[in-house]
């Protein structure tokens, strides 16, 4: 039999190779990588069969309805125009100067929920006319906003990359929670300090500008608490378990434990978005096909992390941690190399969502070898593949030609202001990760 650092490097290749070259579904190639590699270890073809079906409905058993939920209330806030408003509101607290940074925050906090490719096309608009409004090169508001968008689609459940990651790597999903929001706040930040670095010549020059619009008729609490509410309630449960707290003998802890698991917390979440917009949803008539169309966008997003589940089933086949066993790595180099495990993916195949789920994949067997099986360690790791999964965005990532296309950006301008931001944003989140386990450890 082929040792398993080969089976893997093999497997990969051609996972890369079908999703890049051949432009096969990352669902099939994940599948085709996952049997290619339990033949080629010689576990037999039951064993691998077996294997597949385990791991498939394992990992789905856990997130398959937080992905479905996650996505129907991005839905309900994408067509009830949530996110535009959101800009609005973001516009009148910082005001007009600061449109860019108003950007970038709304692309933080929308993505959350909604995919980023979606809310960028969503959102081009408001840059369009604040392109108009400044006198701004359109790339310096697209620059901002996409950056702040890639930043919480890596790192913030219910996302279902870092979602994804968390159910495969058996991490506490509200500490993931907690962690993602703190690495994401800053690394959105590097992009919108970025794009103000790249246009300083042209901020520079621009004019004064009129006073800061009016607030919008809708009232925030119906904008923002969907996105809120649930990822309160799923951090403070998280804050509740914590073993130095004594709350567990309480009604208040019972009712939190209920509210704060996921699946309930973006039910609220939907209620809370569907009730605050009854009149206006009652009588839409497309209400229904929105519905089906955020399911059917689910339903592809439960294969491919699905299909992850199967392929880390049968990686699990190969006892790859048996062959680190002679290793010494400290956990900060490990960290270090499940970054790069993860941008090495994502910069050759494109699409971060696959690179987060064959990382953690990948890492989930060996988590106990390296150091990470603790709770700090498996959060950390889930984090380290989300910000590898970020760098780098360049032509073969379908983000970067949303972001080019309806930016009107060429290529080459592309890859200057949004790929490059990609970059320092990545590294970035490596600095951020390796000091916080630091500091914790």
């Amino acid at each position: 039999m082929l040792h398993p650092y080969i089976i893997v490097a093999l497997a990969l290749a051609l996972i890369i190779l079908l999703s890049f070259k051949l432009k096969l579904h990352p669902f099939l190639s994940l599948f085709v990588g996952a049997l290619f590699t339990g033949i080629l270890s010689g576990q037999g073809i039951e064993s691998v069969i077996a294997q597949l079906i385990s791991g498939f409905g394992t990992t789905l058993g856990q997130i398959g309805w937080i992905i479905a939920f996650g996505t129907l209330l991005g839905v309900l806030l994408e067509k009830t125009k949530a996110t535009q408003i959101i800009v609005g509101y973001l516009l009148r607290w910082i005001g007009i100067r600061r449109a860019g940074l108003a950007l970038n925050l709304t692309g933080f906090l929308v993505a959350i929920p909604v995919f980023c490719d979606a809310a960028f096309i969503l959102l081009s608009g408001i840059n369009k006319g604040l392109q108009k409004k400044t006198g701004l090169p359109l790339s310096f508001f697209s620059t901002a906003l996409a950056t702040g968008l890639y930043a919480a689609h890596v790192f913030v459940p219910p996302t279902p990359g870092p979602l994804a990651a968390a159910a495969l790597l058996d991490a506490n999903l509200g500490y993931v929670l907690i962690g993602g929001l703190s690495m994401a706040f800053p690394v959105a930040l590097v992009g919108y300090f970025w794009a103000k670095f790249t246009h300083k010549k042209q901020l520079l020059q621009l004019q004064s500008f009129q006073a800061s619009p009016k607030a919008p008729s809708a009232r925030a609490t119906k904008v923002f608490l969907p996105i809120l509410v649930p990822v309160l309630l799923i951090a403070f449960k998280a804050v509740g378990n914590y073993p130095e707290l004594t709350l567990k003998q309480t009604w208040g802890f019972a009712l939190l434990q209920f509210l704060g698991h996921p699946i309930i917390a973006l039910c609220v979440g939907i209620s809370i978005a569907y009730f605050s917009n009854y009149t206006l949803l009652q009588n839409e008539k497309q209400l229904p096909q929105w519905i089906s169309d955020g399911l059917a966008q689910a339903g592809v997003i439960i294969l491919v992390t699905g299909a992850g589940g199967a392929f880390g089933a049968v990686l699990k086949g190969l006892q790859i941690a048996d062959t680190l066993a002679a290793t010494s790595a400290t956990p900060l180099l490990a960290l270090t190399l499940i970054f790069g495990m993860a941008a090495i993916l994502k910069t050759a195949q494109g699409s971060s969502t696959v690179a987060i789920v064959t990382t953690a994949a990948l890492v989930a067997p060996i988590l106990t070898t390296l150091g990470l099986a603790n709770p700090l360690g498996k959060v950390c790791s889930v984090l380290a593949i989300g910000g590898g999964a970020l760098t780098v965005s360049h032509i073969n990532d379908s983000y970067f030609w949303v972001v080019s296309q309806f930016s009107e950006m060429t290529p080459k301008q592309a890859l200057k202001y949004y790929t490059t931001a990609t970059a320092l944003q990545g590294v970035t989140a490596l600095g951020l990760l390796l000091l916080g386990y630091f500091l914790l450890s």
